[in-house]
């Protein structure tokens, strides 16, 4: 399906040291209501592919186990990246959420465009 070849091109963009929501990642697919499917495609269609880890819920919370082999994975691979996670697995998203532009929205748009999808 053409939103999870869109999913794997906004996650593989998303800056080193940076998250973005489930929402966020909907809205810059082109599918502003498809939060739960950017889980479900990070899970079962990209396992793997992308770097899931950099999608957490509108609150910061990380998805743990439900998307993780290992249900502390998440955390590590994001402190990795020098991101804070707080001892009740959230994230700051004022300091550490992708404040993408419009100028990003334009660029995904014409990817899409020019790949098709």
């Amino acid at each position: 399906m053409d939103f999870y070849k869109r999913l794997g091109i906004v996650c593989r963009a998303v800056p080193e040291g940076k998250v973005i929501t489930y929402g966020q990642a909907a809205l810059l697919c082109g599918y502003p209501k498809n939060a739960r499917q950017v889980g479900y495609g990070l899970k079962k269609e990209l396992a793997g592919d992308v770097p899931a880890y950099k999608v957490v819920n509108s609150q910061g919370v990380l998805s743990g186990a439900a998307s993780f082999e290992h249900p502390g994975l998440q955390r590590i691979l994001l402190e990795e990246e020098g991101i804070e996670v707080s001892m009740d697995n959230k994230v700051d998203l004022k300091k550490y959420g992708w404040k993408n532009s419009l100028e990003d929205a334009e660029f995904f748009r014409e990817t899409f465009r020019r790949k098709g999808i």
